[in-house]
């Protein structure tokens, strides 16, 4: 049996950020309202306008190490 993610419930600095997500992972989670994984490891239910918020500077030097290959569904911005 898989451990369930930890949700995050609206605490510590990860609140404060947009975080990268991969694209078809937003959407389903738009359709199902299931939770998402960023590129830094938070797992959350996604619900607010990403553009309101600085990117998470995780987020942003792990998408920036993985280098300019095209679009490999990585690099979708959103806010828990």
């Amino acid at each position: 049996m898989e451990p369930t993610p930890q949700v995050s419930n609206g605490d510590g600095d990860h609140e404060r950020y947009a975080h990268y997500v991969q694209k078809d992972k937003i959407m389903a989670s738009a359709l199902e309202g299931t939770p998402v994984v960023a590129l830094c490891g938070k797992v959350w239910v996604p619900g607010r306008d990403p553009k309101k918020y600085p990117v998470c500077p995780m987020c942003k030097e792990i998408y920036e190490s993985m280098g300019a290959g095209g679009d490999k569904g990585k690099g979708g911005k959103d806010k828990n």
